[in-house]
């Protein structure tokens, strides 16, 4: 049984949609840039912060993340959670993750993107009895965003935050699909309002010579591990116009979950190059891992899970210059690789 169907047995998530091939003969759309473990050099950071991703449910393995970034990162400037903060979506499990949230010392700023998971409730005919013959059991789409609102204190599904001054955009489905299409179910759905508010915010800092943080919950197709995989290829449904958008600016750094896939992986940074964007250098994008559960490849174009404990995010230390992003294993206690990017403007 594979994780998608695990998920639907677990808690109600839809098998995946066939990914289609890249074309024959088409160029390369990702290269490796710096290389892991390059040394950081001198100098102070202007600021640091964290990203998790995934969390669902797994307010044990929440607390040790929390715990592990407050001792080697106590001067965070803001945690970033790239979706999937519930199991399901109830304001219960919401509530849940703020008490975790209180029981440890952190940082006052997170930055929120929603998730599929967030979501999952029409799956339920209540807490404790999954019915997707019956679905959406009487939950409408807009209390799901509500939730999700009140959690996060805003009223929209993207927002930007500072993070000691540099911005973070949290990006994220302004639609549940499979309410507006039967065929669908978690793929990503932006508003003209939302590409506007993004283009516009990204031409603002690339104007100051700031990088940009862009967080979001699914991998855009063809870039870190897990996103050429069957099962995650057709996440966004304007993937091509998303791409563009991001694919401008040399010094956007694009955060997404999702998959779980295994931070030890390779591919878990790559530079994306998008063809007609006039930037060859491309932007970054960086998987988070998960807290709950990892995942890797299993040599067949599905996945399988990473076996004993898992709980990985990522620190990221923004220099004048250079961009830092180191992956860690809290449950270890311990470093996995590091990447540094230099920036194309100094801050």
């Amino acid at each position: 049984m594979d994780r998608r169907s695990l998920l639907t047995v677990a808690t109600g998530a839809v098998g995946a949609v066939a990914a289609s091939p890249i074309p024959a003969g088409a160029a390369p759309l990702t290269h490796s840039g710096p290389q892991p473990g390059a040394h950081p050099g001198p100098g102070r950071p202007v600021t640091t912060f964290n990203v998790i991703s995934d969390i669902q449910g797994d307010l044990r393995d929440l607390g040790v993340a929390l715990e592990d970034m407050h001792r080697t990162n106590p001067a965070s400037s803001g945690l970033a959670v790239a979706g999937d903060i519930t199991p399901r979506g109830y304001d219960a499990e919401y509530a849940a993750v703020t008490a975790e949230l209180a029981r440890h010392t952190r940082t006052k700023t997170t930055a929120w993107a929603i998730g599929n998971h967030e979501f999952y409730v029409p799956k339920w005919r209540d807490p404790s009895t999954l019915a997707q013959e019956s679905w959406p059991n009487g939950t409408t789409e807009d209390s799901l965003f509500r939730s999700f609102f009140h959690f996060a204190g805003r009223n929209t599904v993207y927002a930007e935050h500072s993070f000691g001054g540099i911005p973070v955009l949290s990006l994220g489905t302004e639609k549940y699909m499979h309410f507006h299409d039967p065929k669908l179910w978690d793929e990503v759905w932006l508003s003209e309002a939302q590409f506007t508010w993004l283009e516009d915010r990204l031409a603002y800092w690339a104007r100051r010579r700031r990088p940009v943080m862009v967080v979001t919950h699914h991998p855009l197709p063809n870039t870190v591990s897990g996103s050429h995989n069957r099962l995650y290829a057709r996440d966004y449904l304007q993937a091509d116009r998303l791409l563009a958008v991001l694919g401008r600016h040399r010094d956007v750094f694009l955060f997404c979950g999702h998959t779980h896939w295994d931070l030890a992986l390779s591919d878990w940074y790559v530079r994306r190059v998008v063809p007609g964007t006039a930037n060859l250098d491309g932007f970054s994008v960086i998987n988070t891992g998960a807290v709950q559960t990892g995942y890797t490849d299993d040599g067949q174009g599905g996945e399988v899970s990473v076996p004993g404990t898992f709980n990985q995010g990522l620190q990221v230390e923004v220099f004048h210059d250079r961009v830092v992003v180191k992956a860690r294993d809290f449950a270890a206690g311990s470093w996995l690789k590091q990447i540094t990017v230099p920036l194309s403007t100094r801050i």
